[in-house]
């Protein structure tokens, strides 16, 4: 398993937790919850080795857009780029229903 940990500013309080998808082959799953503070912070655990500049531009690309202060973590079972962007914007839209 490689551990990834990525750090990003954010503005807006966050006041519920959200948990998408399944750990499974090719799947992922996707936990966010509300944080403190000014950052929020990212971690991934994947099953996949060597994709340390993949994850950091799905995760740029979507803290681009995303400006709630929250603790996601990530656990991954060779999910792609696509479906990594799809359960972070799930988990999004369940963390604000």
């Amino acid at each position: 398993m490689e551990q990834i940990e990525f750090d990003y500013p954010a503005k807006r309080k966050v006041s519920q937790r959200a948990h998408v998808g399944v750990v499974g082959s090719g799947g992922l799953e996707v936990l966010l919850e509300p944080s403190e503070g000014e950052r929020s912070h990212v971690f991934i655990r994947t099953s996949v080795h060597g994709f340390r500049e993949i994850w950091k531009a799905v995760m740029d690309r979507f803290f681009a857009k995303y400006d709630g202060i929250v603790c996601i973590q990530i656990n991954d079972a060779g999910g792609t780029p696509g479906s990594v962007m799809l359960r972070l914007e799930q988990a999004v839209e369940v963390s604000e229903q």
